[in-house]
C-alpha cells in the first residue's frame, strides 16, 4: 500500500485499546483500524469521533501497539497531541476514550472537551 501516512509517538494506545481493536478485527474476520478525529461541537466545544476503518488516508498519522493500529488525521493531531487512546469497560457501558492532557475541561460522558 503506497501512502504518505506516517508513524507518530505523539499519541499512544493503551493495552486495553489495542486489545479491543484486535478483537474487533478478529470478530469481523479482517484487520481494522480505529480512526480518531476531533470535530467542533458537543457540550464543551470539541468532540471526539471514533470510527472503524480498513482505509488509510494520505494525511493519517498511525499509532501502533501490539499489532493494533489507530489513525489520527493531521488537523486532529494538533488537539490530541500527548494523549492516550484507551478502551474502558464500566457498568454503564464500554467505549473508547481519549485521555487528553490538553483539555481544560470535559463533559461527564468524556466525549467532548474544551481547550
Amino acid at each position: 500500500m503506497t501512502t504518505a501516512a506516517s508513524q507518530t509517538q505523539d499519541v499512544t494506545l493503551s493495552e486495553s485499546a489495542a486489545r479491543r481493536i484486535r478483537a474487533i478485527g478478529e470478530a469481523e474476520g479482517r484487520p481494522v483500524m480505529l480512526r480518531v478525529a476531533v470535530e467542533g461541537g458537543g457540550c464543551s466545544g470539541f468532540q471526539y469521533q471514533f470510527d472503524l476503518t480498513d482505509q488509510l488516508n494520505e494525511d493519517d498519522l498511525v499509532v501502533e501497539r501490539d499489532g493494533a493500529r489507530a489513525l489520527v488525521d493531521v488537523v486532529s493531531m494538533a488537539l490530541v497531541k500527548g494523549s492516550e487512546i484507551d478502551f474502558v469497560e464500566e457498568l454503564v457501558g464500554a467505549q473508547f476514550q481519549v485521555r487528553n492532557p490538553n483539555a481544560k475541561s470535559s463533559c461527564g460522558c468524556g466525549v467532548s472537551f474544551s481547550i
